[in-house]
This record gives structure tokens, sequence and C-alpha cells, in this order.
């Protein structure tokens, strides 16, 4: 296929036009026996999920395996050697009609013969997982982005299988979710199995040369973290009570208002910036705590609050805090400061920006600069692709299970800081197995929802002093 200026769809993209994971109907189909690819060193995968992040993952991957599409910036790049080779898409599964049939449009019309995804190897309904893994072959990929209620059984399930894995973030909703994840993850280094996990500012040459300042004691001790996100809001309307609860919950733009689904608002929006704090310090936190709230007057029907502000402390005793508000007609900020004993650094800005500067003193201005770094020349969620496919096609162990999903307790273990009024342990965070819902593995199109509506139409938020979700 061409692969003019006219021809090639950056990431973000992908994400405006065709959405988030959407809720859907009954499985369709039977299991389908593994497809053979055409050259023995194709890398096949199965998109599981098939919203804005799930096809961006696609056209990362395609990307790397040797076509040329172009960066968030709007610059066409190549992939690396050792990441190049062909790639193929075989399998693809939703919960929902439509958004399979939109994403598997798009990715043909970007894509076009590297999508080899006939109808029949097209799945809906809970259980659409399984049968596209079982398309692949061991060393083929499967890319989970579905929402984080799901990320244990579909990770536990390819590992079972002997299939790599890229996953999106978030990797889990509460404290029993991580535990599926740090033993599918213990379970895929025995069996040599990749796993890439979707926190790619790690994979951000700027931050990672940030990083190298800052061990080498450019800023010297640091002493405080402050990372912002705070946007117009997600306001949810009432359930209107005239259909599938369950599926309701999961169609597009509600799941973030559920925490049993995604986790919530604060980890979905944030868990990228709370990793940067735990990659910053070198250190999980000691503890946390924090307050939050919903403003006078609010008719939000979600579970989120609409306030959340969380200190993290460390074991050298130092700080982060971490700050959410989603309110309409506020002051908006999306960075992450440094503050060290000789001087101050940003490490991150807007939509996750590689903005990364030392200044000569605590003074943060245009002005002050003493260091930036060389512009990055791949963007981060290409980069994490490129690291991937080098790994798979070179036999080499790549697994990110364990430091995705401890900071993404270190996400709940604060958000729980938030609802429960109280200072919680990571000592606590680790040893807990909290389930939002325990029973998502049996799920199907008839379930009851794991959290119903009241009378007019809304769910359950948290009360700090009486909420548990640790």
């Amino acid at each position: 296929m061409s692969t003019s200026k006219k021809s090639v769809t950056p990431r973000r993209e992908f994400m405006k036009n065709t959405g988030r994971l959407a809720a859907g109907f009954a499985l369709a189909g039977v299991s389908i026996p593994q497809v053979h690819a055409g050259e023995e060193n194709t890398i096949q995968l199965a998109l599981i999920g098939c919203g804005g992040r799930g096809n961006g993952a696609v056209a990362n991957a395609m990307s790397a395996g040797g076509l040329v599409l172009e960066d968030d910036s709007g610059t066409p790049r190549a992939p690396g050697s050792a990441a190049g080779g062909p790639i193929r898409l075989v399998a693809m599964a939703d919960l929902r009609q439509d958004r399979l049939d939109l994403s598997h449009k798009a990715l043909s019309r970007l894509l076009g013969e590297r999508i080899d995804v006939p109808q029949e190897r097209r799945f809906l309904g809970f259980d659409g997982f399984r049968h596209a893994m079982d398309c692949l072959r061991p060393n083929d990929i499967a890319i989970l982005a579905t929402h984080a209620a799901f990320r244990g059984p579909h990770l536990e399930y390819a590992v079972e299988k002997g299939i790599n894995v890229f996953m999106e973030k978030d990797f889990a909703a509460d404290p029993g979710g991580v535990q599926r994840i740090l033993r599918a993850g213990e379970a895929a280094d025995k069996k040599n199995v990749k796993i890439a996990a979707g926190l790619m500012c790690r994979h951000s040459s700027s931050r990672q040369a940030l990083i190298q300042k800052i061990r080498e004691g450019a800023l010297g001790d640091v002493q405080l973290i402050r990372a912002y996100r705070m946007d117009p809001g997600y306001h949810m309307g009432p359930f209107p009570g005239n259909e599938n609860e369950l599926l309701w919950q999961l169609s597009p733009g509600h799941p973030y208002q559920f925490l049993w689904a995604s986790g919530g608002i604060l980890i979905e929006l944030m868990i990228h910036q709370i990793d940067e704090c735990f990659w910053i310090k070198d250190a999980w936190p000691l503890s946390a705590h924090g307050v939050g709230g919903r403003f006078v007057g609010s008719t939000d029907c979600s579970q989120n609050l609409d306030s959340y502000s969380i200190e993290y402390t460390f074991p050298d005793n130092t700080k982060a805090l971490v700050t959410g508000r989603y309110i309409p007609a506020c002051h908006n900020d999306f960075a992450t400061f440094v503050h060290g004993t000789k001087c101050a650094a940003q490490f991150s800005g807007p939509i996750h920006s590689p903005t990364c500067l030392i200044y000569k003193d605590q003074q943060m201005n245009s002005s002050n600069i003493a260091w930036k770094p060389e512009k990055e020349r791949v963007n981060p969620w290409q980069a994490e692709w490129d690291v991937l496919l080098s790994a798979v096609r070179q036999d080499r162990p790549h697994n990110e299970a364990r430091r995705a999903a401890l900071s993404n307790l270190g996400a709940i273990m604060g958000r729980a800081a938030v609802h429960m009024g109280r200072v919680v342990t990571w000592e606590e965070a680790m040893a807990s197995d909290f389930q939002f819902y325990a029973d998502v593995d049996s799920l199907t199109t008839t379930s009851p929802a794991p959290v119903q509506a009241n009378a007019q139409g809304c769910y359950p938020a948290p009360v700090p002093g009486q909420w548990i979700e640790i």
C-alpha cells in the first residue's frame, strides 16, 4: 500500500475517530483454528478491544513492522531494524458489533492487506477474547485493550497459551486485580512470554535523559514532586432504566464512571503521572493520604469524585503531591514538576508531551533553563512497540507486568486513601485482595450489572469514613 502522507495516520487520530471499547451482544461463531502466516517470521496479532487505544496499538505495531506511519508530530518515521519484519492482524474481538466493524474498516483502510481478519475471525461477546487468541500461535502477540476489569483474565489466558502480550493501561481496578497481574507476570517469566505494558512515558527518550540527570545528582536530592491533571470533567447522567444495565455501563464513555470496570477516572487519567512519581524516586511509596469530594450542586450520577488530592510519602520521607480536578470553568493543568535541593525541573507536559527541562534554581520560567534533552525522534507510543517487537524477534526477556501492576497498585492506594478518608500503607495495599466485583470471569450479556442504580438512576459514590476498597 502507499505510504504517502495521505495514507498515514498518527495514533491520536485513531483515538479521536474510533473511540473506546463499547458494550455489545452475544458471542457469535465458534473457535477458529490457528492462522498460518505466509512467511515464517510473520508475527500475528489479535486485537482484544477495538476502541481507539487498540487501533492505535495496531498501527504502532505495523509501523515497527516496516510500514512508515506518521508520529504525533506529523513526521514520518521508519522502524528500527531489530523491530522490523512482517506483521499481520488476524483476529479481533469486542463486545459490540458496530465497534468491531468500525475498527476493521478503519484499520483496513490504513493498513491494507496487513489486516487479514475475515468475518469468521471477528468475535463478539465476553468470551470473544479466547476465540481471538485461539487464532494465534505461541510467540504471536495479543493486544489487550479492553477496560481494567478484564485485564487479569485476558492476560492469564494469553500466558497460559504462550502468547506474548501488549496490554494497555489501566491494568487493574482493585487490589485483587493487581494480584492477578502479578501472578500472570510471574508465570510469563517461567514460560519466556514477553509482556509490554502501556505506560509509554517510560519509553520516552527525553524522560529517560532527565532521569539519568536526576540519578547523577543534577537536581540534588529530590524533595518534592508535583503532578497535576485538571480539566473540565466527565459528568454522567442517570441510568435511563430501559436497557441492559451491564451493557450500558460498558458502553462508550461510561466505563470510566464505574470503579469495578475501569478503576475510575483518577486512575484512568493519572496513572501515567503517578508512575512518573515512582520512577523519579526509584521507589514505591510507604503510604498515601488525601482528600477529595464533589462541588456543591453537582448532578453527576457516576461513582467518581470530581476532586482528588493525594500525598505520597516515600521511604526517605520525601513527598509526591498528585492533584486531579474535573470541574468546568476552572483553571486547567497537565504537568509534572520535580524539586531538588539544588534546583527544579519539569518532567512532563500537556497530553504527556516530553516537556523535560532543568532550571538553574527553583524559578521555573523560560529564561531560567539550564538543560533540556535532544528532541525525541520516536514518540513513546511507538518506542514501546519497537522494544517489544525487538524482544520477540531476538528472543530476549521483556516483561513489564510487575512494574506496571505495582504502579497501578500505587494509584489504587492513593484513590483508596481519598475514598476511605484515611492513611493507606503500601504494606496493606500489597496484602489486600479486595475486589469491587469478584465474578468478572463469569459475566455474560444477561448478567446483572455489578453495581446497581438507585431509583433516581444514580450510582453509589464513595463516602469517606464509611467506604471500603482496600
